[in-house]
């Protein structure tokens, strides 16, 4: 009986260890990846979105297991960060080949009173199929921006309603898992970016 407890205790200590060292090479594979974006792994913001689609089916980031997402907070009528950034989006999922199809953007509207859904998949649509619009309503916006730490605020123009608005310019990038990485500044070179995506996609 004391050998079989004692072969227990053994069995135990063994099998801890075991997870120990599974749980060790899982966050050595983390911490060994180096970006050129800021990394944001283990962050208490940005942690889901909730979103409808149009037929009123309800959407979350980790619906897109098996796709690195990153979700940028913009408008349509934005006339330079906004469209920059999506084309060099374009660029580098043209780049990677078929790598590329696994990258999937979320373009949040910070502007609900203009880019209605319509407008927004007509604005997506000229950056590519991986490229989805999302509108949500204001007080739903509101609460997504404080979630992702995102600012944004009307600027007067000529007109009521020829307004811009400053915001929060970057991309929020999940991993195939669906957990929150990265944040990439606006400005970001497009070859670093790049090869952060191909990291991340090589370490899936």
């Amino acid at each position: 009986m004391k050998f079989f407890n004692l072969n227990r205790r053994c069995f135990r200590v063994h099998l801890c260890t075991l997870v120990l060292c599974v749980l060790g090479l899982i966050s050595c594979s983390e911490t060994s990846m180096s970006f050129n974006s800021v990394d944001i792994t283990g962050a208490e913001y940005a942690r889901d979105l909730e979103w409808r689609d149009k037929a009123g089916q309800v959407h979350h980031l980790q619906d897109a297991k098996g796709q690195l997402v990153l979700v940028f907070f913009g408008y349509t009528q934005c006339p330079d960060v906004c469209p920059t950034s999506l084309s060099e989006l374009k660029a580098i999922k043209a780049a990677l080949g078929g790598e590329g199809k696994k990258i999937r953007a979320l373009f949040i509207t910070v502007d609900p009173e203009r880019d209605s859904q319509e407008v927004l998949d007509a604005y997506v649509a000229n950056f590519g199929e991986d490229f989805a619009g999302v509108s949500l309503p204001a007080e739903q916006l509101k609460l997504a921006a404080k979630e992702f730490k995102v600012f944004y605020q009307k600027t007067p123009g000529p007109t009521p309603t020829s307004y811009g608005i400053e915001h929060t310019a970057g991309f929020y990038v999940y991993d195939t898992h669906g957990k929150l990485r990265l944040f990439v500044r606006y400005g970001t070179p497009q070859e670093s970016l790049m090869k952060d995506l191909k990291t991340l996609l090589d370490h899936a």
